[in-house]
């Protein structure tokens, strides 16, 4: 695996281009809507609409399934159009419409259908834009554009559910409320890329490329081995959700529980950013293999931590662990991908991690109700070290290889 790709020297300080920005806030202010929804759904559904803990969990498998199935086809698709931005506007505009479904949904079947449609947004955009970045992005900045557009997304995360819990306390816990105050960073989020993001010029000898499954042949083995390090890391790296389970369970007050998103999503978007810009200048390989690291310190104090403190130094590493590595996965995506098949190479490398996510997250849930969360965070930790030792003969396998994939 090619993962030393970033040239050094002078260019590495080249500016990041407007429309890398502009994505950026694309993706920061649909963040806000999506997470200041998506921070009370769950206690929504349970207790103003009476679903089940079993029908929650029902909802957010479709949905989450729906948002990968879709991630493949879409990348394909905008390799075949040669428009992008296109697909990306539609996944977002998707996204903002399902948002006043939420405050006028009167059963739970309305919510059922907001969440399909939400989640066919994500699909239909994140491979397209992702290949958009890589596009928009010289390669001497890569790192720094997929850190970038990952910070400001994650400064959304943090900022949503924060904003849900100061507008619950201001309007004595008016689930609807905030529901229609959140419809408006959607629409923000589509409107600036609508307006403020620009298709890259395509050469006119550029012929439209033959939508076909044998092309997937062309994706390089450095490719497939940045997609299986990923996906191993993945199943590592199970959902969120526990780290919010695993701090109730040792004390934290249930009213206190989003500051577990906060403090992790703060030290991510404090660190993506200068991880891709560092590793613009020094290469991916050693960022990467420290960014696992840090999965595995982050598992083991879970997993043995029993006080509130503990518990949310763990989290800190866990953040810090992302910071470290999605950018870079991203970026090495775009460094190791043929130009004219980047959405169907961001569309597997997405489907990879979203169905990963998915086991993972299952067999963690199992985990803890059979042997307790200590078993659940030990498990994540034993699958990082396989991570770690598969980066560790990917980066030997390739110590021949140039470090610039295009010349490969």
């Amino acid at each position: 695996m090619a993962t030393d790709t970033a040239p050094a020297g002078p260019k590495s300080r080249a500016r990041l281009p407007p429309g890398i920005w502009a994505l950026g806030f694309v993706s920061m202010f649909m963040d806000i809507s999506s997470e200041m929804v998506n921070a009370l759904l769950p206690v929504y559904l349970v207790t103003v609409l009476g679903a089940s803990t079993l029908t929650v969990g029902f909802i957010e498998g479709i949905a989450e399934a729906t948002a990968n199935i879709t991630k493949i086809f879409s990348g394909a698709l905008s390799d075949w159009l040669g428009k992008r931005k296109l697909l990306t506007a539609l996944g977002y505009g998707l996204a903002a419409v399902t948002k006043p479904i939420f405050p006028l949904a009167n059963s739970v079947g309305w919510v059922v259908a907001a969440r399909f449609i939400d989640r066919i947004g994500k699909g239909v955009r994140d491979a397209p834009r992702d290949a958009l970045i890589a596009d928009l992005a010289p390669a001497e900045v890569r790192g720094a554009s997929f850190g970038l557009r990952q910070a400001l997304d994650t400064v959304g995360a943090f900022v949503g559910p924060l904003a849900a819990i100061v507008l619950m306390s201001l309007s004595s816990d008016n689930f609807r409320f905030v529901f229609w105050i959140a419809i408006i960073p959607a629409f923000i989020s589509l409107a600036v890329m609508i307006f403020a993001v620009r298709e890259p010029v395509r050469r006119e000898t550029d012929a439209k490329p033959r939508l076909r499954l044998a092309d997937a042949k062309r994706l390089s083995r450095p490719f497939w081995i940045v997609v299986g390090v990923a996906t191993i890391l993945t199943l590592a790296r199970f959902s969120d959700a526990f780290l919010i389970l695993r701090s109730q369970n040792v004390g934290l007050p249930i009213a206190l529980v989003p500051v577990v998103m906060v403090v992790m999503n703060v030290v991510y978007a404090l660190g993506a950013y200068p991880a891709g810009v560092l590793s613009d200048r020094i290469g991916r390989g050693g960022l990467l293999a420290v960014g696992i690291v840090c999965l595995i310190v982050a598992d083991l104090i879970l997993a043995l931590g029993t006080t509130v403190p503990l518990v949310m130094l763990g989290v800190v590493f866990w953040g810090l662990h992302m910071a470290l590595t999605q950018g870079l996965f991203a970026s090495l995506v775009a460094d190791t991908a043929p130009e004219d098949l980047r959405g169907t190479a961001f569309g597997v490398f997405n489907f990879a991690g979203g169905i990963a996510m998915l086991i993972a997250s299952v067999i963690a849930g199992g985990l803890w109700d059979a042997y307790g969360p200590a078993a659940t965070f030990l498990a994540g930790a034993g699958f990082t070290v396989v991570a770690l030792i598969a980066f560790g003969l990917s980066q030997y396998w390739a110590g021949g290889a140039s470090p610039d994939p295009s010349k490969d």
